[in-house]
């Protein structure tokens, strides 16, 4: 193979991967908030799951679909504030 043809077949490789890790985080941050609420806990406001979530799936991003990293940034950012609980959050811990 050639160089160009290299770098396409590699690009397309890790395109991928950052995919896969995406649908990944994805999967966990459902099951999260199904497990969240399964238990009688809160999730958190419902905006930010179904703001992550649309933002996965709509076309619209800051940087191109080909790269999944801020796709994967927001997901994560959704897991994290949907696994705040009121007794460990340090905003609210008392004086």
């Amino acid at each position: 193979m050639d160089a160009p043809t290299t770098l396409v077949v590699v690009a397309a490789v890790a395109a991928a991967a950052l995919f896969g890790v995406a649908a990944t985080v994805l999967v966990r941050l459902v099951r999260a908030r199904r497990g969240l609420r399964r238990a009688g806990l809160p999730t958190g406001p419902r905006w930010v799951f179904w703001g992550a979530v649309l933002y996965f799936v709509l076309p619209a991003d800051i940087l191109p679909d080909p790269v999944y990293l801020d796709d994967i940034g927001v997901l994560l950012l959704a897991l994290r504030t949907m696994r705040r609980t009121p007794e460990n959050d340090p905003e609210r811990l008392p004086d």
